[in-house]
């Protein structure tokens, strides 16, 4: 397992790596930062000058090599619309996005499994039919449109909901929640809603595909013809196993809520990182850029480890042959 985890974490570092010179390499097509950063009246002087104190003017490796450098330091720059530090911007707005993006990973994944797990075992009732023909909404309308949607029948229609915003939020040290207050909780109930839908209806159908075809095996029909109670033969021996092919897919597909936080974010104005990146590649501010692309590379890279480890929990199959590997 040390092997395993030193092996794991050789990968992540190429990779993080990987896509920080990309991104770098990138970032010289977005704009001039130079640009919003004068007035019209800046001479070309002051341009140059301004330039060259920030380093644009150095090889797109020397900034990224002077990038690696502060980021291995803990610090990632500074902000060249807010003149801010980048980290401290970072942490002003990674708890709404962290707290959007885990209740939108958690309703995906335990609504999903629950309705997976239902319209497999009762697939011919009309509450299933229901069921995944509203699946198809998910899985073909763009989030934004999902959004909006949403605002138009519970904020402008209904007036149930905020529309926008995050709400009152309470501060435990440096960590901001809304859960702990009544206007916090109703701005999240559509945001989280939007960014989970269609994770929601992805993990939904391929539980559902994974679980008639486990249901289909020849040790769930034995376990039939020995007589184990339903519930049993569902929950226990063919959910376990479904679950296995299923944690891979979701795995990435959870990844990619940071992502997808950006229009959900964009849509509801929520106060997070994917709103903060809309408006550092709005004004080329290239080391916020750079700063969320290696946190969204970060997400990737820690699910992935957390699915690998989820192998070894579910499927006893690899446990046994590591046993024997090291026997």
């Amino acid at each position: 397992m040390v092997a395993y985890i030193l092996r794991s974490t050789a990968q992540a570092i190429l990779v993080l790596l990987a896509v920080g010179l990309i991104a770098f390499s990138m970032f010289r097509f977005v704009g001039d930062p130079i640009a919003n950063m004068v007035g019209q009246e800046a001479s070309q002087a002051d341009r140059r000058e301004l330039a060259e104190r920030l380093g644009l003017n150095d090889p797109v490796l020397v900034q990224f090599g002077r990038f690696v450098r502060d980021v291995a330091q803990g610090e990632f720059g500074v902000s060249y619309r807010h003149g801010r530090k980048v980290s401290d911007l970072l942490m002003e707005r990674l708890p709404a996005t962290v707290e959007l993006a885990v209740l939108s990973a958690l309703l995906a994944v335990v609504a999903g499994t629950i309705l997976g797990v239902y319209t497999a075992i009762r697939r011919d009732g009309w509450l299933s039919h229901l069921i995944m023909t509203t699946s198809l909404v998910g899985v073909s309308l763009p989030t934004f449109l999902i959004g909006i949607g949403l605002i138009y029948l519970f904020a402008v229609e209904l007036r149930w909901l905020p529309s926008f915003g995050r709400g009152q939020t309470v501060k435990i040290g440096w960590w901001t929640t809304g859960l702990l207050t009544e206007s916090g909780r109703k701005s999240l109930i559509m945001p989280v809603v939007t960014l989970a839908f269609y994770q929601l209806t992805l993990i939904m159908r391929l539980v559902r595909a994974q679980m008639l075809e486990t249901l289909r095996t020849d040790y769930i029909k034995f376990a039939r013809a020995r007589g184990l109670p339903e519930r049993r033969i569902h929950f226990k021996h063919a959910l376990r196993n479904t679950l296995i092919p299923v944690v891979t897919i979701a795995g990435l597909q959870l990844g990619s809520v940071i992502a997808f936080a950006i229009v959900t974010e964009s849509v509801f104005q929520w106060p997070g990182l994917g709103a903060l990146f809309v408006q550092a590649v709005q004004f080329v501010d290239i080391p916020v850029m750079a700063t969320y692309l290696l946190f969204v590379a970060v997400v990737f890279v820690v699910v992935n480890f957390i699915v690998d480890l989820l192998y070894f929990v579910l499927d006893p199959r690899l446990r046994t042959g590591r046993a024997l590997a090291t026997g």
